[in-house]
């Protein structure tokens, strides 16, 4: 089974500078009004992990690893289940799912994580297929995965590491794992701050609505931004790598546009 499953005709030209500029933009806002709340709510990178017990730092990346080993079988078989959802649903699911994990603090926020980790996946393997990418296919679920290598919202680096959107192999068998741990570091540091947002009972369901409103809406659009450049690719018949140096320099010609 092909990865790609909508080819463009002849007859569509594909306007490669253009589509270029718009991922560059979408990248660039990435997360968008979601960052700017966690702002207001003071859940910003800095000194949140040191605020989570020394037992649950030390623990967080085999945490993390569990959590998206779940994810990956979880997020996968659901797709026979429930269909995809539009973004808004899938934003107010997991805001409510973030109040619900923050209410209890840390031990409910424990238990809510890998329950958001696996959302987040099925968002992003949604947006894989609305770019017109099977999912199912080995190659597609591993670049699923890979999304999560991007700098979360609580870190939006605006330098933008575009390294992520560069790797991409088979995956099969012990891959899986080999995946995961790679990954695993950087966004146990992500779950981590967002634990620590949530660690204060009651307080922290606000934290915790507003960081997973903010984690769905960055990493829906670094999909976008990782599917979209996958298949302007396959359209154009470019390099994959030619069009993620193009979109680098876009990226350090835009400016910042933060409030």
């Amino acid at each position: 089974m092909n990865d790609l499953i909508l080819l463009p005709t002849s007859e569509q030209a594909v306007d490669v500078e253009a589509a270029l500029d718009a991922l560059a933009t979408r990248y660039k806002g990435a997360g968008g009004v979601g960052i700017d709340l966690l702002n207001m709510l003071g859940a910003q990178a800095g000194g949140l992990l040191s605020k989570l017990p020394a037992k649950v730092r030390d623990g967080l990346q085999d945490a993390t690893v569990t959590a998206l080993g779940q994810a990956m079988k979880v997020a996968h078989t659901s797709r026979g289940v429930v269909a995809d959802q539009p973004g808004w649903l899938n934003s107010a699911v997991s805001t409510a799912m973030g109040a619900a994990g923050g209410f209890g603090g840390l031990p409910t926020a424990l238990a809510e994580l890998p329950v958001t980790t696996t959302l987040l996946l099925r968002v992003i393997e949604g947006v894989a297929a609305e770019h017109g990418f099977d999912p199912a296919a080995d190659s597609v679920r591993f670049d699923c995965v890979q999304v999560f290598a991007a700098a979360g919202p609580l870190e939006h680096d605006d330098s933008a590491d575009l390294a992520f959107l560069s790797a991409r192999a088979a995956l099969s068998g012990a891959a899986v794992q080999a995946v995961i741990s790679r990954v695993a570091p950087r966004l146990a540091v992500v779950l981590g701050q967002k634990l620590a947002a949530q660690a204060v009972p009651v307080l922290g369901a606000v934290a915790g609505a507003a960081t997973n409103y903010a984690y769905t809406s960055y990493y829906t659009d670094i999909a976008h931004v990782h599917f979209g450049l996958r298949k302007l690719a396959i359209e154009a018949d470019c390099t994959h790598e030619e069009l993620v140096e193009k979109l680098r320099a876009r990226m350090q010609a835009l400016p910042v546009k933060r409030a």
